[in-house]
């Protein structure tokens, strides 16, 4: 009977322990010598296992060299890796460990000698047979004590190789990567080739582990073994626009060096470049702009590279953009789909900063927006503004002076004909005014579609600061004419702008400069028509000559005259004017204020000059034969005023035709002027050259005359001549003289035969009277 039994090796202790492990632990723990008291030389951890050795020989007495734990599912390959037991860990996976075997995270001893740095452990794996392209299924549970960001703590799907880069072991790495080299040409098949592309629960592939990590020497290393440079992720990503994103200007420069594509673009359509000035690097840009990126590829809003960086604000990108030759022109779709280029926009915009960026990188500076390329675009499109007109309209005075400074067309004309300082003076932007009048080139008699110049524009505006300056460099500007001759102060002057007027004298402007066409006008004649007293004041104290003739030879005083300002007549003759000058016609004022029934005027006239109120004009006229050829409702009251100046007016001069004021008057049918001239003591029956006089003259109803000759009070004075006044009888020996004592007109016997006594005149015997005054004194004035 045998007294033994044979062991069960695979009995566990309390901590779940076999004797294989506890024998593999125990020779490999410890270099105490008091712990094995048996061999003359302590045993050192990493100390070889001999085939004497007790693990050994439990092995070959049938002891399980896996040994899984219950509870984490590690065999003692992956338990002795765990524990950084090299030694043992090359022991049992040459003694029949298996080297696929998974514990319940999905993990292999692969997998555990990558994560510990246990590079000779990797490379006996690997010839084993072990396959590195296995992935682990759930996150690594982390030892006690570690922290919760460890690399395994929430990623899983992770490759061997994922572990040795994500734990920093580059010596792991390189062993893997050495396999992979001689795995092609072995002739053992039991090595499996490492694929690169497998990614984990990040969606990384090693490539990538190893870029995010800063491991680039691993990184340079994997794209040397085969690994993809160009693999993308779900969303689309390549590696270098991850890189990007992640401003990891490093990984992304080493991705450029190792020829990573960069016209690749993300789902949302962005390329690298777009990616790369979005996030601010300015050596990616510059990197990727190296290797030949296209610098014209818009984003989904049409914005080019070059403005997606001045819009951000990342000139040092821009900079590096134009140095690559990126078009700092760049014409796209501006408003209502006309084109524009960037300088348009950065103007329209009021971007100065990116705007002067622009000018000093080389873009177009003349070029005005242009219509679509199917004719799109409204006024913009057709305005024909330059960029310095709309920087000259937004008030951007450095973008102005930029634009100077680099080339920009100071003379360029618009739709409308103006330049840009003619849009500067519309919109009162004074600094931008003197910039442009500084500019050598400038040209400031050029004239706008309404035939204005730059010193017509300020003098409309107001602007008397950016005249004055103009005259400064352009000293004949302000005698500049308009399209109908009138230079600046003309139109003033006929505007009753005194504030132009007066800014006008202040700068020495003509005020004796005549308008040129056919009125030849002079200022003080216009000020005189506009009837501004305020004008003809400044230009009399400005030098204004108070004599000089219009075409008609008028002067101002006979302009004066002719409308209702006494005030301004009283001016003219304070200043010397010639109130006596006669024009054309023979008329002096006088004249000419009676013709317009000016009442006002006349007494002007009258009482403040020696006005020689009996000059006659050309056809014979005096004043008053003019008041009776043209009086108006006033005309009695002028004839007063006549009288109460000149009580001995001489009433019954005749004119060149023979017409007395009263026979003037009484062919106008200008009653009231009658009868006051009649209660002057005019006489009544002077005849003209025609032999008319008031008692023949043919009128529809005599009631006027029977009325004049109602009115009289007194005996008028006798009229004398060679002839009878009713029958025209030449008077003789046998035809005598007589007079109507009523009337006081000449007549003959039979037209004078009637006798009546005249109790008006005092008259209380009969008298001899005309047939006309027998009937009045009778019949009372009745037709």
């Amino acid at each position: 009977m045998s007294f033994f039994v044979r062991l069960d090796l695979e009995l566990k202790d309390h901590e779940g322990s076999t004797a294989l492990w506890l024998a593999v632990q125990y020779i490999t723990v410890s270099s105490d010598q008091s712990v094995n008291p048996f061999d003359d030389v302590p045993i050192v951890n990493g100390t070889s296992f001999d085939e004497n050795s007790f693990a050994a020989r439990l092995i070959k007495r049938g002891s399980n060299t896996d040994a899984p734990d219950t509870i984490t599912g590690n065999c003692l390959l992956q338990r002795a890796a765990g524990a950084g037991n090299e030694a043992a860990s090359l022991f049992l996976a040459t003694h029949g460990a298996k080297v696929n075997h998974k514990n319940k995270w999905g993990e292999t001893p692969l997998h555990t000698a990558c994560r510990h740095g246990l590079p000779n452990l990797t490379t006996e794996l690997l010839q084993q047979g072990a396959n590195p392209n296995l992935q682990t299924q759930e996150p690594i549970h982390a030892p006690k004590g570690s922290p919760p960001t460890s690399p395994s703590s929430s990623t899983y799907l992770q490759t061997p190789l994922h572990m040795a880069i994500a734990y920093n072991h580059p010596d792991v790495v390189t062993v893997i990567l050495e396999q992979k080299a001689n795995a092609l040409h072995a002739t053992n098949n039991l090595q499996i080739i490492p694929d690169f592309s497998l990614r984990d629960s990040r969606e990384q592939t090693v490539l990538a582990l190893a870029l995010w990590t800063g491991m680039h020497i691993i990184a340079a290393q994997l794209l040397g073994s085969g690994a993809s440079i160009n693999d993308t992720m779900s969303d689309g990503q390549t590696l270098l626009h991850m890189a990007i994103r992640r401003q990891d200007s490093k990984s992304a420069l080493f991705l450029l060096e190792h020829q990573a594509d960069i016209n690749i673009r993300t789902q949302d359509g962005e390329t690298a470049l777009q990616l790369a000035i979005r996030n601010q690097l300015p050596l990616v840009v510059d990197a990727i702009c190296t290797r030949g990126a296209d610098m014209s590829v818009t984003d989904e809003q049409g914005n080019p590279p070059l403005w997606i960086a001045l819009e951000n604000d990342l000139e040092d990108i821009a900079s590096t953009l134009v140095r690559h030759g990126c078009d700092a022109t760049f014409w796209g779709i501006g408003p209502s789909g006309c084109l524009q280029t960037l300088l348009h926009r950065a103007i329209d915009e009021n971007k100065e900063q990116v705007a002067c960026f622009l000018i000093r990188s080389g873009c177009d500076v003349n070029s005005p927006r242009k219509p679509g390329p199917n004719g799109e675009g409204e006024e913009e499109a057709r305005d024909g503004q330059t960029p310095l007109h709309l920087a000259a309209s937004w008030g951007l005075e450095e973008v102005v002076q930029c634009l100077l400074e680099f080339g920009a067309n100071v003379n360029a004309q618009d739709a409308e004909g103006r330049t840009p300082i003619h849009v500067a003076i519309s919109n009162q932007h004074r600094v931008i005014i003197q910039l442009m009048i500084s500019h050598p080139e400038i040209r400031l008699n050029v004239r706008d579609r309404q035939g204005m110049t730059p010193f017509a524009c300020a003098m409309t505006f107001k602007n008397n600061k950016a005249a004055e300056a103009i005259l400064k460099r352009e000293p004949g500007a302000a005698e500049q004419v308009d399209n109908k001759g009138r230079n600046f102060l003309h139109v003033a002057v006929q505007n009753s702008d005194i504030e132009s007027v007066l800014f006008l004298i202040s700068v020495q402007a003509n005020v004796n400069s005549r308008v040129q066409d056919a009125s030849k006008l002079t200022p003080l004649h216009l000020a005189v028509q506009a009837g501004s007293e305020i004008i003809v004041r400044n230009l009399l104290l400005a030098g204004a000559k108070v004599n000089e003739l219009t075409k008609h030879r008028q002067t101002a005083l006979h302009l004066a005259a002719q409308q209702d300002l006494p005030t301004i007549c009283s001016v003219l003759l304070e200043n010397g004017v010639d109130f006596g000058a006669a024009d054309e016609n023979g008329n002096n004022a006088l004249h000419l204020a009676v013709m317009h029934g000016r009442l006002n005027n006349i007494r002007c006239l009258l009482t403040e000059c020696n006005v020689d109120a009996e000059a006659l004009n050309l056809r014979g006229q005096s004043p008053m034969h003019i008041l009776g050829h043209y009086g108006k409702e006033n005309a009695a009251a002028i004839f007063e005023l006549f009288l109460e100046c000149m009580p001995e007016y001489p009433l019954d001069t005749p004119d060149s035709e023979g017409n007395t004021v009263l026979l003037l008057a009484y062919m106008k049918g200008n009653a009231n002027l009658c009868r006051a001239i009649v209660k002057a003591g005019a006489r009544l029956g002077v005849n003209n050259n025609q032999g008319i006089n008031i008692f023949n003259y043919q009128v529809a109803t005599k009631q006027l005359l029977f009325r004049l000759l109602d009115m009289l009070t007194q005996e008028p004075p006798w009229c004398d001549g060679s002839n009878c006044y009713e029958c025209a009888a030449k008077f003789g020996v046998t035809t005598r003289k007589h007079h109507c004592r009523h009337c006081g007109r000449l007549l003959c016997h039979k037209c004078s035969t009637k006798e009546i006594p005249i109790i008006k005149f005092d008259l209380n015997k009969p008298v001899r009277v005309c047939n006309i005054c027998f009937d009045v004194l009778t019949l009372g004035g009745v037709s």
